[in-house]
C-alpha cells in the first residue's frame, strides 16, 4: 500500500496540532503527552486492522504511544507521556539493554518493525497486550540521545518506512519541547522520587 495525499495532510495537520497544544503547557510531561497522543492518532495505515493476518485470535485494534527517556545514570529507561498503557505501568522502567527501546537509545538509530512476529529483538513490554507493528524514533538533542519515541499498534503491518520518516518529525518536536521546558531537570526529580532502580 502506498500512502496517498490524504495521509500527508493528516500527518502535517497532526504535527501542527501537536505543536499548538504542547506549547501552552509548562509541565514537560504534559506537553509531550499531546505530541505522543497525536502521533499515535495520525501515523500508520488506518486500514491495517481490516486486512487478513492483522490479528491473532483474541487480539483487537489498539494503539499505544509514549517516550522512553534515558535515566540520568543511563542504565535504564523511564516511560513518560504514555497513552494506552495500563495505569500500573505509569513511569515504567526497563533496562537500557532491553530489546528495541534500549537498542535505539544506545545507538541513536531509528527502527521500523512492520510485523513484530519477524523481529528477533522485539519483546512484549505492554503488560496487557502484544503489539504487532511498531515505530522506534530516537529523541535527539545536539549530540545526545535523550530517549526513544515509540508508537505501536496491535494490527500487524500498520507502520512502514514512511511512518518512520514522519515519526522523526514528531520526535524532533518532542525533543525541542522537552529541552525548552526543563525536561532533563524534571527527569532527575522524577527518578529521585522513584524507588531505586533494580534490574532484578
Amino acid at each position: 500500500m502506498v500512502y496517498d495525499t490524504a495521509y500527508y495532510v493528516r500527518v502535517t495537520r497532526g504535527l501542527q496540532q501537536a505543536a499548538e497544544e504542547s506549547r501552552g503547557e509548562t509541565d514537560p510531561e504534559r506537553a509531550l503527552s499531546h505530541i505522543t497522543r497525536i502521533a499515535g492518532e495520525v501515523l500508520g495505515d488506518p486500514d491495517a486492522s481490516r486486512r487478513p493476518g492483522a490479528f491473532e485470535p483474541d487480539e483487537r485494534d489498539m494503539k499505544v504511544s509514549g517516550i522512553f527517556f534515558a535515566a540520568p545514570d543511563r542504565d535504564h529507561l523511564v516511560l513518560l507521556a504514555d497513552h494506552g498503557f495500563p495505569p500500573e505501568q505509569r513511569h515504567l522502567r526497563i533496562s537500557i539493554m532491553d530489546s528495541n527501546p534500549g537498542y535505539v537509545v544506545r545507538t541513536g538509530e531509528p527502527k521500523i518493525v512492520p510485523n513484530t512476529d519477524h523481529d528477533h529483538m522485539f519483546r512484549k513490554i505492554l503488560s496487557t497486550a502484544r503489539m504487532g507493528s511498531a515505530v522506534y524514533v530516537p529523541m535527539l538533542w545536539q549530540r545526545q540521545v535523550l530517549g526513544m519515541f515509540n508508537i505501536a499498534a496491535q494490527a500487524r503491518n500498520t507502520y512502514k518506512e514512511t511512518d518512520l520518516r514522519m515519526g522523526m518529525l514528531f520526535g524532533n518536536l518532542a525533543s525541542a519541547t522537552w529541552i525548552a521546558l526543563g525536561g532533563p531537570r524534571f527527569l532527575v526529580e522524577l527518578t529521585n522520587s522513584l524507588p531505586r532502580w533494580n534490574p532484578a
